[in-house]
């Protein structure tokens, strides 16, 4: 940041460019060296120069306001676009737009008194005026005129139409309300196109009557044409044209139009991957086997574990059944049948008693109950 010449003051600005960058940029915008109008750097700007800078920056949109209200007042037919004042609050340049030219003598004097500074009036257009607002354009980026492009060319819907672009106001118009700059920026490339191009071919005399041009396609020359009673577009080839135009120049009418084919879609690119897709082709049934086996040996080897246990539970509990009966028959040995029944005759033995017969007695306090 550095301080240079002001009126009557200074003004704070930053250096972007340095060495013989600055004077190819003199060049190529057509100034001067020693032009009178470049100002003279001062100094460094110091910190109190920044903090006055600020202090009168912020000043900026309340006088904004207030300017637009003093012109309303006086009916003025204009619009106060932007206020810059300058880094030490001596001068503010005050930027309107305006159709026709403005009286503004009073408002001079009336500005000056208001905010006590030197006042400057300045004009200037709907695209000065959208790149001093800076926005976003249809494109999805910065507008072009508040970043890069700082020479405004005229723009007439012509480039529209050699581009074969539909005239829509709302479509072709920016931010600014006007045509777009980005309209010219590739017409040359439209316009060497279309040199190639037969002229005086618009319409052209075939049996079926009159068929008129509607658009040029420059990157497939072809050549697009629309009969009578009809909707039905016909793409023709540069060469097909030139020969019906001769035969009409000759007063012959052509048979037909003989137009070509044109495939919309986007053709398949082949490409190789380097490596063979085996989707569908390889079987899984071995992995399917082997963990069918696993699952049936992890169940089988539960349930032989379970039964062992309870063979070994139940051999237990049969060797203290037995051992307790010997007991409880006085160490004598019973004789049992295959339905588990004493063949002894001992009644107090006998699990069922006979039918018709008194009940079982109780077993001897010496028998163990299995629990």
């Amino acid at each position: 940041m550095v301080s240079v010449e002001g009126v009557s003051g200074f003004d704070v600005g930053q250096v972007t460019l340095t060495g013989e960058v600055v004077r190819l940029q003199l060049k190529k915008k057509g100034i001067e060296e020693k032009n009178p109008e470049i100002k003279r750097i001062m100094r460094r700007a110091t910190d109190k120069d920044l903090e006055i800078m600020q202090q009168n920056k912020a000043r900026e949109r309340d006088a904004l306001i207030r300017s637009r209200a003093i012109a309303r007042q006086l009916k003025l037919d204009m619009k106060m676009s932007e206020v810059e004042i300058q880094a030490d609050g001596r001068k503010a340049t005050f930027f309107y737009i305006a159709d026709d030219r403005v009286d503004f003598r009073e408002l001079i004097k009336l500005y000056a008194g208001e905010f006590r500074v030197k006042v400057e009036m300045r004009q200037i257009g709907a695209r000065q005026e959208a790149a001093k607002v800076g926005g976003i354009g249809s494109c999805g980026r910065e507008l072009c005129c508040s970043t890069w492009l700082s020479d405004f060319k005229s723009v007439n819907t012509t480039a529209a139409r050699y581009q074969n672009l539909s005239i829509n106001q709302s479509k072709l118009s920016g931010q600014c309300g006007r045509l777009k700059c980005c309209l010219n920026y590739e017409l040359d490339t439209y316009l060497d196109a279309l040199q190639n191009f037969p002229d005086n071919a618009e319409s052209l005399q075939v049996a079926k009557g009159t068929a008129s041009l509607i658009k040029k396609d420059i990157f497939r020359n072809l050549m697009w044409y629309v009969l009578p009673d009809s909707n039905k577009q016909y793409p023709l080839t540069i060469e097909r044209v030139r020969k019906i135009r001769q035969m009409n120049m000759q007063n012959v009418v052509a048979d037909d139009l003989g137009p070509v084919e044109v495939n919309t879609g986007k053709p398949k690119e082949e490409t190789e991957t380097g490596f063979v897709d085996l989707v569908g082709q390889i079987s899984l049934k071995t992995l399917e086997k082997a963990d069918r086996k696993k699952r049936h040996g992890h169940k089988h080897g539960s349930q032989h574990g379970r039964g062992d246990g309870g063979s070994q539970q139940g051999r237990d509990g049969g060797s203290q059944g037995r051992d307790g009966g010997q007991q409880g028959n006085g160490g004598r040995p019973v004789a049992r049948d295959g339905a588990g029944r004493d063949n002894n005759n001992n009644p107090g033995n006998n699990k069922e008693p006979k039918k018709g017969g008194p009940p079982s007695t109780p077993p001897p306090p010496g028998r163990h109950r299995r629990r």
